[in-house]
């Protein structure tokens, strides 16, 4: 392919924008020159070219220090991209040569974790021998940083906690309020979350915090319900138990009644009226180069856990794009 004269060929597209990203980095061009083997002029010269070609001024400078101007930080976030994105071309080329090695810690809630994220981790690893697994269980919102781990599964909304890390969503959790057959038989089944007081309810109650039902009210609109019990238990499975055992309501993550459901030991209840979802990320920290054992992590929860969650093809899937 012929370029029109004055047109600069791709090395010349390219000079100077590693310079460039590591006097940002570092803070200036005298520290830039140090780090990279250059005179402090070479690294002025080149600046100086790259604002030609670009016909704009990326740096503030003065005697003590360069800043970026507004132009220079938008040219700066571009450059961070397109590195970021050599970088994971490179692992993925990486990946049909090598295999994936070293060790991933992961944190994921203590039942859901069991149940949905662990067999797909595991399978993972099954594929992969040289990769190393450290599956944390735990319900507590753990320090991702602070406590080392290299990815963490959180369900429902992403807080403060989440600051300095990367998210993507993995699928969309659902909840069904159901009962076993003996009980509709004997109790009858409401209709509306207004006459969920005349029922016997099986409540979640964990750390002295009672959880409430998220259901539509009579307008439609999704409410806290605070509902009462003499029965209140601080373990989801138990108390899907207690709902086979025809001991009243329970509002349960639907991946944990599924099986039941599909046998008929338990049947679903005001199943025409909507209800709340929950969001399912993976967390990681905010790092430059993305692992390719976490890339890969991260990639096969999205690929499967939807379908794992809902085998029926309902809509659980998650968002393939990563947010900060």
């Amino acid at each position: 392919m012929f370029r029109s004269a004055g047109e600069p060929d791709s090395q010349e597209r390219f000079d100077g924008v590693t310079v460039f990203v590591e006097a940002v980095r570092l803070g200036g061009f005298a520290r830039a020159a140090e780090h990279l083997g250059l005179t402090r002029s070479a690294v002025g010269k080149a600046m100086a070219r790259l604002e030609a070609r670009l016909a704009t001024r990326l740096f503030h400078r003065t005697t003590r220090a360069q800043s970026l101007t507004d132009d220079g930080q938008i040219y700066y976030e571009h450059c961070l991209r397109a590195q970021a994105e050599l970088q994971a071309a490179e692992a993925q080329m990486a990946s049909g040569r090598h295999d994936v090695a070293g060790r991933l810690r992961v944190s994921m809630p203590v039942l859901f974790g069991r149940h949905c994220i662990a067999p797909i981790l595991l399978e993972l690893a099954r594929r992969h021998p040289s990769l190393e697994l450290n599956l944390s269980f735990s319900d507590r919102p753990v320090d991702v940083l602070a406590e080392g781990f290299d990815l963490a599964i959180r369900c429902g909304v992403l807080g403060a906690e989440s600051e300095g890390l990367r998210a993507r969503k993995l699928a969309v959790l659902r909840k069904r309020v159901c009962a076993s057959p003996a009980y509709v038989a004997a109790c009858g089944q409401p209709r509306a979350s207004a006459e969920l007081a005349a029922h016997g309810i099986l409540i979640y109650r964990r750390a002295e915090r009672i959880n409430t039902w998220q259901l539509p009210d009579a307008t439609g609109k999704i409410v806290d319900l605070a509902l009462t019990s003499r029965l209140q238990l601080d373990d989801l499975e138990a108390i899907a138990d207690a709902a086979v055992a025809g001991m009243g309501l329970a509002w349960l993550p639907e991946w944990l009644v599924r099986e039941r459901l599909r046998s008929g030991a338990l049947v679903g209840v005001m199943d025409d009226q909507p209800g709340a979802t929950m969001d399912c990320h993976a967390l990681w920290p905010a790092t430059p180069h993305m692992s390719l054992r976490l890339r890969l992590a991260v990639d096969a929860l999205v690929e499967q856990l939807p379908a794992l969650l809902y085998a029926d093809g309902g809509d659980g899937s998650g968002d393939t794009n990563g947010t900060n």
